[in-house]
């Protein structure tokens, strides 16, 4: 069997269906590089959870949740809703956030003027890819935040921790960050944690498409293509963050010990709760 063919039958994550949480999906089924493959069921990844009817409520019922991992903001959190989580669920936040990294306040500024010129400015020319590309390389090497994805990792490695879902706002940085650094632990192959990441853009198509129709209809963006590479899973944002750790670490094993602080006995147990038997 060649590469590639080993690749193609990775499976894709599976959907979890959800009406109102269209990026909601299955980290398991993923194979690793000594062929284990992460538990169904276990880790889940999703974009907010605030807007679930009711027959995308009792799916996340029967899903038998004991923790869901917010990442947003607070500021985030107000904005866009609550998650509405079945009884008993514990909810834990960890948000990855700073006044000084938050890209949206200076696109609402910059939206709120409506002038084309500063819009251009900011994201223009590569503007918005630098910007994305920035904060996937602070997802490492700021120390604090480091320690926010240190801490769901530890979470997964807790026997009575899971099934636990992790989400953010639209599912895509953050969290994607955060899929991409726990199957990169487990062992799952680089090219197939990529394949996972950008998942996000087939599952999110139709609401980036929505978004992006509402920008052109209500005119505050002269330029709405501006727009879409802050919408969008890109592989050079995944570059960015890998790239990070690559600058500051010699491999990922020594990132997860002395960049993340899990000893060799945490990692041991995040694989042993997540993967099959060899």
């Amino acid at each position: 069997m060649t590469s590639q063919q080993a690749l193609d039958d990775q499976p894709i994550g599976r959907s979890l269906a959800l009406r109102g949480a269209a990026n909601a999906r299955d980290l398991g089924g993923y194979r690793t590089s000594d062929g284990r493959t992460v538990r169904s069921g276990l880790v889940l990844r999703s974009e907010a959870l605030g807007r679930l009817d009711e027959g995308d409520r009792a799916a996340v019922a029967a899903l038998g949740l004991r923790r869901v991992i917010d990442l947003r903001g607070l500021d985030e959190v107000a904005l866009h809703g609550a998650d509405l989580l079945p009884d008993g669920v514990e909810l834990r936040r960890l948000p990855v956030y700073a006044a000084d990294r938050d890209i949206y306040v200076a696109l609402r500024e910059a939206l709120a003027g409506r002038d084309a010129a500063a819009q251009a400015a900011l994201l223009g020319n590569g503007g918005a890819t630098r910007l994305m590309t920035g904060m996937y390389a602070w997802f490492v090497t700021d120390e604090a935040i480091r320690g926010h994805f240190a801490e769901v990792l530890r979470s997964l490695a807790e026997p009575d921790g899971v099934p636990l879902l992790i989400h953010c706002t639209a599912g895509k940085d953050r969290t994607g960050w955060a899929a991409a650094l726990l199957l990169s632990a487990l062992g799952v192959p680089r090219d197939v944690v990529y394949r996972d990441y950008l998942l996000t853009n087939e599952r999110s198509a139709a609401t980036t498409a929505a978004i992006m129709q509402a920008f052109a209809a209500g005119g505050a963006v002269a330029d709405p293509a501006l727009m879409l590479p802050l919408l969008r899973a890109e592989a050079g944002y995944l570059d960015a963050a890998f790239t990070a750790v690559e600058s500051g670490w010699p491999d990922l094993e020594t990132f997860l010990e002395d960049g993340l602080g899990l000893d060799g006995d945490t990692r041991g147990r995040l694989r042993d709760n997540l993967l099959t038997a060899a």
